[in-house]
């Protein structure tokens, strides 16, 4: 006969094995498929979906779908008559470029926040290269407080970094909030501009930020007539193109837990007029390390299934797959030319 007293501790440690191994069917989807439409529970009642080029990857029933829940989040902060920015417009030519991240309750299905990144291609050192844009990120005011930031800011952009075989990707952000300039800022590597101590702008970053700004403009809603610093990567007047609904006063964009971010946007921006900053980093190992540590809640298994993963690779086996593929380039190496005749 059972011992009564083993049968909760039983049922835990099969529902954790069952946890386990959804976590670790994620994980392997996510490497192995070629468009992500994966759903995972990130929050105790919250299930996370990250759907990759959903204008292409998903028929029209369920795109609209996808639009109206977006526009359900949206319409806690902003009218009916200004959800026409970007994804809001339902294009599939916008949707195709899009990752969308979205957070819904578990029991009801009810949206509660999303993410929306796009892929976009800039030339660096001669080369175009994908560089993922952040995007926007929208939370319904009655779920912000909830530890929401870590998935909205970094899980989908540390997937498609382990799916490239974690290549050093870089990323972008246009924003005048202050909250959102730090999470970028301790989240992702190099980042300029940034108020931290090391912070520079490289030749690198100038190469990307001018070919965001002369040929994706319309990715993040800033109009022609908008200008750009390149000594602080400023854009001034930003909200020309579609995306003015978003602009804020300094007092009502939410500010970071350390004052220097706040500091750092009073300084560099003009609110009245509308200026935006343009960051640009890159998301590596170290970064990687980084948001799992120090972001990632300990209690995510999903965070410390990474963290085995991304050190094992890191020491042992990463070195060597980089090494033998010879149709990517890896560091000086360069891909094996093919032969002709």
């Amino acid at each position: 006969m059972a011992d009564p007293e083993s049968e909760p501790s039983w049922r835990r440690l099969r529902g954790a094995a069952g946890r386990l191994c959804g976590h670790a069917a994620f994980w392997f989807q996510a490497l192995a498929q070629p468009t992500i439409d994966l759903s995972l529970r990130t929050h105790p009642g919250h299930m996370t979906r990250i759907i990759e080029s959903p204008g292409l990857s998903l028929p029209r029933d369920e795109l609209d779908r996808l639009i109206a829940q977006l526009r359900t989040v949206a319409a806690k902060t902003l009218s009916a008559d200004e959800l026409t920015y970007g994804i809001f417009s339902g294009e599939r030519e916008r949707l195709s470029r899009a990752i969308v991240t979205l957070i819904s309750e578990e029991s009801t299905g009810h949206p509660v926040a999303f993410n929306a990144l796009s892929v976009m291609q800039v030339e660096l050192d001669g080369a175009s290269v994908d560089l993922t844009h952040l995007g926007l990120v929208m939370v319904d005011p009655d779920a912000r407080g909830q530890g929401l930031s870590w998935v909205l800011y970094g899980l989908t952009t540390l997937v498609l970094f382990l799916r490239d075989g974690l290549r050093p990707r870089w990323i972008s952000n246009v924003t005048q909030v202050p909250s959102v300039v730090g999470m970028v800022s301790e989240t992702f590597s190099e980042v300029y501009p940034s108020p931290r101590p090391g912070a520079r702008q490289s030749f690198a970053h100038l190469q990307l930020a001018r070919g965001i700004m002369r040929q994706h403009r319309g990715v993040f809603g800033v109009g022609d007539g908008a200008g750009f610093d390149e000594s602080r990567f400023v854009i001034t007047d930003a909200y020309t193109g579609g995306s003015d609904a978003l602009k804020k006063t300094l007092a009502d964009a939410p500010k970071h837990r350390d004052p220097l971010y706040a500091e750092f946007c009073a300084r560099e921006l003009d609110y009245e007029r509308g200026d935006d900053v343009l960051q640009i980093g890159r998301i590596d190992l170290a970064a990687a390390r980084a948001y799992l540590f120090e972001q990632v809640p300990h209690r995510s298994l999903p965070g410390l299934l990474v963290a085995s993963l991304i050190l094992g690779l890191q020491r042992l086996v990463l070195p060597v797959i980089h090494w033998l593929d010879d149709s990517r380039a890896f560091g000086a190496l360069r891909p094996r030319q093919e032969r002709t005749r």
